[in-house]
């Protein structure tokens, strides 16, 4: 027999018994679950580092705490770099009340930015 395992051809996966393809694709699983894991991690440090240059542009020290929910209720485009860009549905979360008619909003990219109170509606 160990000479059969070690003299084993190369056979094509569709020659192969039904054996040997469910414990290759068991095997597959394995793998891309441990890929799952490296994308949340990204996404994380992605958001911990949009909230760092939020923390810098705005000068924000204080606790992020969501406030309110809202849903964008047109398309806009920023006009400044310290604008978020909505698109109409998009939901964002409020994070702070500034004094003009504009609040601090996050979405679901983590990118942070002013927003309109009229162009939210809040539930």
């Amino acid at each position: 027999r160990e000479k059969e395992d070690k003299y084993k051809t190369w056979m094509p996966r569709f020659l192969m018994a039904k054996e040997d393809k469910q414990r290759r694709k068991s095997n597959d699983d394995v793998e891309r679950k441990i890929f799952k894991v490296r994308k949340s991690s990204i996404e994380k440090s992605k958001m911990e580092q949009e909230e760092k240059i939020f923390r810098e542009t705005f000068m924000y020290d204080k606790e992020i705490k969501v406030i309110n929910t809202a849903t964008a209720k047109c398309s806009v485009p920023s006009k400044r770099r310290a604008d978020l860009p909505l698109t109409a549905g998009e939901q964002l979360d409020v994070i702070d009340v500034t004094e003009g008619s504009a609040v601090i909003c996050r979405n679901s990219e983590g990118r942070f930015g002013y927003v309109l109170v009229e162009d939210l509606n809040f539930r």
